[in-house]
């Protein structure tokens, strides 16, 4: 008997606990490489001389590739089995981290991203479904919070690890701090590893929707991240715009024909989880979003180390991890709608609190508002899926389930690149503002320029340089102004999406007979 035909009652404890745990070490290092890049952000636009809009790209590189990459999890097992599927996506995501470990150039970097992205793309469903088969139907809920217990946790130790790998080493570090684990991976995973390699030809499987649909993700993520750099009406943004639409278009067109397509849009008849569908991509967009802007924010606003840059978020996955168990149970006793709708509300207070936070906000401060908006997801993703899944008929459960998380990832990566474009738009209307005050008649302005160069003058500087540095001090000043008010605003605007999100949260209590 192969190990594919195996049963879940044929594992002893002692086989079940060590396929855990090589299959989450392998799963660990990736959800962890998601995050942990998201304190080095700053060092990347220092060692590039770039800004945000492209830095951000590291980020956003990994989880566009992340999301489309999961379509390729079942025909990856399909074709080579789920032992030497998990050892090959740990030889690429190994590959990817070798390229961003050496690069020189952005471009590389962000190749080196993809690679890791896609790595960890194909990872999660299959370590998914490896633990769903190798638990008996009566530990299945253990098996699977251990697996959720990974998922929450990895993400939220990436920039604590990241920010001080950074502090005492080097931001190029930060890629191979997770190597460890992927070695373990991929020495023990050819042993333990349940799944031999199928006999015969390679499945069939639909490239062409794959390939249309990566087009349109890539176009669109460009369109976001690079309009403000480009300019809006440039013939490179005319040009991605239209290649998104063509590849959009004819991708919903092959999948509404396809017999088994790779994005089932006939689920979008079901009200109910067209709701949660919608609710999906904002939660995505909040938990990612948010990942990366708070980290930022600390460095480039309040002077944080890397360090303390990740440890500011650390008690707030904690307790996110804590308090699912709770949230879970008590989804089961509340209707999902006000579950989700008490959690949206959280994260949108959380998410205006920061609105308010300037260099003068405390640690201790930023750390409650981050928990407020985190303790909020608790609340929506256990009554989120249960609801969209109670939607369903039974056959219509895995692509459900597909496009539920398809759609969560894809929030998460256009909600970095829009979040950024709003920030970068909002920093460049303030520094304009700002700058058109500093006039003769300014008499705050007058008086600092006053003070700057009389401390030149104590230091025994040449009296020409006083006003030149005099100036230049003040348009330092008026950046970081302009770049705080860009913060504060885009985290104004992440509270109003979710606010938003209000509105298919409360539909979400429609009963499953109803289509649309």
């Amino acid at each position: 008997m192969t190990a594919d035909e195996r049963g879940a009652e044929e594992y002893s404890p002692t086989e079940r606990w060590i396929i855990t745990i090589v299959a989450m070490s392998g799963m660990f290092c990736m959800f962890i490489s998601a995050t942990i890049v998201n304190v080095a952000i700053p060092s990347v636009m220092g060692a590039f001389g770039v800004g945000q809009d492209q830095a951000q790209w590291v980020a956003t590189a990994y989880l566009a590739t992340m999301v489309a990459s999961q379509l390729l999890s079942h025909w990856f097992v399909r074709a080579f089995g789920m032992r030497l599927s998990y050892v090959i996506i740990i030889g690429i995501w190994m590959l990817g981290t070798l390229v961003c470990s050496t690069t020189t150039t952005l471009d590389f970097l962000i190749l080196g991203r993809v690679l890791q992205g896609m790595g960890a793309g194909v990872m999660q469903p299959l370590v998914m479904v490896l633990v769903f088969k190798v638990y008996p139907a009566d530990k299945r809920g253990f098996g699977m919070g251990i697996y959720g217990m990974v998922a929450t946790l990895a993400p939220t130790f990436g920039p604590l690890l990241g920010g001080y790998v950074i502090d005492y080493f080097s931001w190029r570090t930060i890629f191979v701090a997770p190597l460890p684990l992927a070695i373990i991976g991929m020495v023990l995973g050819p042993v333990f590893i349940p799944g031999e390699k199928p006999r015969g030809p390679l499945p069939r499987f639909d490239w062409s929707s794959y390939i249309l649909l990566c087009t349109a993700l890539l176009c669109w993520i460009s369109v976001w991240s690079n309009g403000q750099r480009w300019g809006w009406d440039s013939n490179s943004m005319l040009y991605a715009i239209l290649i998104g639409l063509i590849a959009t278009t004819w991708f919903a067109r092959i999948q509404l024909q396809a017999d088994i397509p790779l994005l089932d849009f006939s689920l979008f008849r079901h009200g109910r989880f067209t709701a949660a569908v919608a609710v999906s991509f904002v939660f995505g967009m909040g938990n990612f979003a948010s990942s990366y802007m708070v980290p930022v924010f600390a460095q480039v606003v309040q002077g944080f180390t890397p360090s303390n840059a990740g440890l500011v978020m650390m008690p707030a996955g904690i307790l996110l991890s804590a308090a699912l168990p709770f949230t879970g149970r008590l989804s089961d006793h509340v209707p999902a709608h006000i579950m989700v709708m008490i959690g949206i509300t959280l994260f949108a207070a959380g998410a205006f609190l920061m609105s308010g936070a300037d260099v003068n906000t405390s640690f201790i401060s930023l750390m409650i508002f981050i928990i407020i908006s985190r303790f909020g997801l608790a609340f929506i993703l256990p009554s989120l899926t249960t609801a969209a899944f109670s939607a369903l008929d039974p056959d219509e459960l895995n692509q459900g389930s597909g496009a539920l998380n398809f759609l969560r990832q894809l929030g998460g990566a256009s909600g970095i690149s829009m979040l950024v474009l709003t920030m970068e738009q909002r920093a460049q209307f303030h520094g304009d503002n700002l700058t058109a005050t500093q006039t003769p008649e300014n008499s705050v302005s007058r008086e600092l320029l006053g003070e700057v160069g009389n401390i030149m003058s104590q230091h025994g500087l040449p009296e020409p340089l006083h006003a030149l540095g005099a100036l230049h001090y003040l348009g330092e000043i008026v950046y970081a102004q302009a770049y705080t008010l860009g913060f504060k605003d885009g985290f104004l605007v992440l509270a109003f999406v979710f606010l938003l999100a209000l509105i298919p949260a409360w539909t979400m209590r429609i009963k499953k007979t109803t289509e649309i």
